[in-house]
């Protein structure tokens, strides 16, 4: 008989891997929803505890920015979810673990609308969308690795800012527009 895989949130495992991303969302409408990059799952405990010193605050969005992103979130890695034979994952106060590789999709999209009009956000998700995973993952990391922190707004996390919401491209090339405008090479008109 197969063991079945506990997952929490959106596909987080920690029999697979500790390694995880935790969205604290608020009560309050005018509170801020923090998403840490996390490594130790505390098993048997109703709310994790945040520490500091490992633990990895990422991005901070107010209220409304997150309510514009997450039904996009939820569609997306809940049909990713289904075709793994998974139990699709669900926003709500409090906290809600996500599995690493899509936490490094929810916050590469989130990085991108920190700082931008709400009326680009449409844009930003369908930019986000043009991308496949693996894509996200390689913007992610690249960025990550040169301004990951909660207050790093510079470099490649203006650069991601830029690509997905201000430059609205095309169906039929916007995954090689945005990787070009991402690394600098020129676009051809």
């Amino acid at each position: 008989m197969a063991v079945k895989r506990q997952a929490f949130g959106f596909g987080f495992v920690p029999a697979e891997s500790e390694h995880h991303f935790l969205v604290n969302i608020p009560r309050s409408n005018d509170g801020k929803v923090i998403i840490y990059e996390r490594f130790k799952w505390q098993e048997n405990v109703e709310i994790q505890t945040i520490d500091y010193t490992i633990d990895r605050p990422k991005v901070e969005l107010g209220k409304h920015k997150w309510k514009l992103i997450e039904d996009s979130l939820k569609c997306e890695f809940n049909g990713r979810l289904k075709k793994e034979k998974l139990p699709i994952g669900k926003w709500h106060t409090g906290q809600v673990p996500v599995q690493r590789l899509f936490g490094k999709e929810m916050v590469l999209l989130a990085w991108a609308i920190e700082d931008c009009d709400p009326s680009v956000i449409p844009t930003a998700i369908k930019n986000w969308l043009g991308l496949s995973p693996e894509e996200r993952w390689w913007l992610f990391t690249m960025t990550n690795a040169a301004t990951g922190g909660l207050k790093d707004k510079r470099g490649w996390r203006k650069a991601v800012r830029f690509a997905l919401t201000e430059n609205p491209v095309e169906e039929s090339n916007r995954q090689m527009e945005l990787f070009d405008l991402l690394i600098g090479r020129k676009i051809d008109d």
